[in-house]
């Protein structure tokens, strides 16, 4: 299934609620799903992944393949392109291959969208992003589902490219709602209460003296323990929410390079998004209280969400079927 196919049989809307349902299934514990498998190029220069999950509830086995080449343009190429097969849980026959770079950009989206209803003031209104690529483009759209969003600011480390979001963002948003790439990163931040994080940086683009008192943070760029999106002070200052606590205190460079500053200790990893989900661990505790959701990305997102958009295709047939 192509990634236009994907995108139109898996609108945001239908995909939050497939997240926020498929984390409450792993907090429930009907998932199986490893930490994922990483294998780094000889070179460094990238990795190839392996993100296989069982939703028993849902009935839904598959896995995704994933390559990430940080180092890549992606005006000329995708940094992150994926695969995801959907299997019968019954046999291991293979039912689907869908484009998985499609499936990342909107699942990742729409778990922090889940992340912002949970954790996010509910008055927040004003969202910075920081990045300009496919991964902030699709979270203008996320975070609007759950927020009432009135301001957004883009900030990119190339300019043109936050001045293209903010006016591809404007064409298709409401009249009054005002969208703006700024020249600064602090001062994207500025009195910002709900924050996206989406760069490939591996120094901190976010600093704990930027940030309001209250605001809420979905940090989603740094997925390896030797980048980090986020200051020691403000993982510091922050109730840190994660997706998966196994794979944050591998792979999380956020944390563990802020507990290898001394700034945190391990406990200071909060709970998982699906116990806040399911209301077995809080989420916010106060107004002024900073919220950070670390978000590493789950298999058992990936195949929540190909399996939903297998069946969409089958029922409408979309798609080709080729013999294996």
């Amino acid at each position: 299934m192509s990634g236009d196919d994907v995108r139109r049989l898996l609108p945001m809307s239908e995909c939050i609620a497939i997240m926020e349902e498929a984390l409450a299934e792993l907090a429930s514990g009907q998932v199986e799903m490893p930490v994922r498998l990483v294998l780094t190029t000889r070179d460094g220069n990238g990795a190839v992944a392996l993100m296989p999950a069982h939703l028993a509830a849902s009935d839904l086995l598959g896995y995704k393949a994933v390559t990430v080449y940080p180092k890549t343009d992606p005006r000329i190429e995708p940094t992150h392109q994926a695969a995801v097969a959907v299997l019968d849980p019954n046999t291991g026959r293979m039912l689907g291959l869908i484009d998985g770079t499609a499936i990342t950009e909107i699942r990742t989206a729409a778990v922090s969208a889940v992340a912002t209803r949970h954790l996010a003031r509910p008055d927040a209104a004003v969202l910075a992003l920081i990045g300009a690529g496919a991964q902030a483009a699709a979270h203008v759209e996320s975070i609007g589902h759950v927020r009432e969003v009135r301001e957004i600011r883009i900030w990119s480390r190339d300019p043109a490219r936050a001045r293209s979001l903010a006016a591809r963002a404007g064409a298709s948003g409401e009249g009054q709602l005002a969208i703006s790439a700024v020249g600064e990163a602090a001062a994207a931040l500025d009195g910002a209460d709900i924050v996206v994080t989406a760069t490939s940086s591996r120094e901190p683009v976010v600093r704990r003296a930027w940030l309001a008192d209250g605001v809420h943070i979905n940090a989603v760029g740094a997925c390896i323990p030797t980048a980090r999106e986020i200051d020691p002070a403000t993982v510091a200052a922050a109730r840190v929410v994660v997706d998966s606590r196994d794979a944050a205190l591998r792979e999380s460079g956020d944390l563990l390079l802020a507990i290898a500053d001394g700034a945190i200790g391990a406990d200071h990893i909060g709970p998982e998004l699906g116990d806040v989900i399911v209301r077995r661990a809080a989420g916010r505790t106060s107004s002024a209280q900073i919220t950070l959701f670390e978000s590493l990305g789950l298999g058992v997102e990936d195949v929540a969400a190909a399996g939903h958009a297998l069946r969409r295709a089958s029922e409408e047939d979309v798609g080709m079927i080729v013999e294996l």
